[in-house]
């Protein structure tokens, strides 16, 4: 009689069907599905007023990697995370993986909590992100319409800044530009 191979929680992450995200999270796998629109909208609106001054140095200091939904390994094929938006300052990783897998602990992570996700970003991912050195964090609450500011202080995540609604704000990491809040609210 020969065992049964069982599929690892990684080659189960890599098999979830079109549309699915999956992260393997404190030994778990958790799944969710492709984000509401006003998610969609945070996301796509943050990314694009980060991306112009500090990835391509337009209007700002540049010298940073910034994606949307990366595959970060902070155990390889064991700790698998999935932030929203994250960056990197490029003198930390030099050049964007070839592959999928980012083994590079970001700088800054940004988490959009949707009433599913809400209490995972917060309770189990957050941790991790400070475990792992995350320096900075962001969540950004659509439906809520605030921001919540995190700095990194010895492992444990300290806050920084909360704002809300249709404030302009400026904060670390990005603390060179300025950030109209009201243009990520749909």
């Amino acid at each position: 009689m020969h065992p049964v191979q069982k599929n690892s929680l990684y080659d189960q992450l890599m098999s979830l069907p079109e549309g699915l995200t999956g992260e393997i999270l404190l030994g778990q796998l958790h799944t969710q599905p492709r984000p509401s629109g006003p998610h969609g909208r945070v996301e796509s609106t943050l990314e694009y007023e980060l991306f112009g001054p500090f990835d391509r140095g337009r209007g700002g200091p540049g010298g940073w990697w910034i994606l949307i939904e990366p595959e970060i390994h902070f155990v390889v094929d064991t700790e698998v995370c999935v932030p929203d938006i994250a960056a990197w300052r490029r003198e930390r990783m030099p050049e964007i993986p070839r592959g999928h897998r980012f083994t590079v602990t970001p700088d800054w992570v940004c988490e959009i909590p949707s009433p599913a996700t809400a209490s995972k970003d917060r309770e189990i991912k957050m941790p991790l992100y400070a475990n792992y050195g995350v320096s900075y964090a962001w969540l950004v609450d659509p439906l809520a319409r605030t921001l919540e500011a995190f700095e990194n202080r010895d492992g444990n995540w300290s806050q920084i800044a909360t704002h809300r609604d249709d404030e302009r704000i400026s904060l670390a990491p990005f603390d060179a530009i300025s950030i109209d809040l009201a243009d990520l609210w749909v």
